[in-house]
């Protein structure tokens, strides 16, 4: 079974970003996440529709 959801530290990871610019990145208004607690999780399918549509803007 796929992960449904990546931390912010796997996010930086795979964006080749620092840990501090993608918990700037998550802070960001539409980004999608997903707040428990403290923690940050990022649903990967919504994150992939995110990044395609933002990429498009650049």
């Amino acid at each position: 079974m796929e992960k449904q959801t990546i931390s912010v530290q796997e996010l930086s990871t795979q964006l080749g970003i620092s840990l501090p610019k993608a918990y700037e990145l998550v802070k960001t208004p539409g980004f999608p996440v997903i707040r428990i607690g403290t923690r940050i999780l990022i649903p990967v399918d919504a994150f992939k529709e995110w990044l395609v549509i933002n990429s498009a803007n650049v």
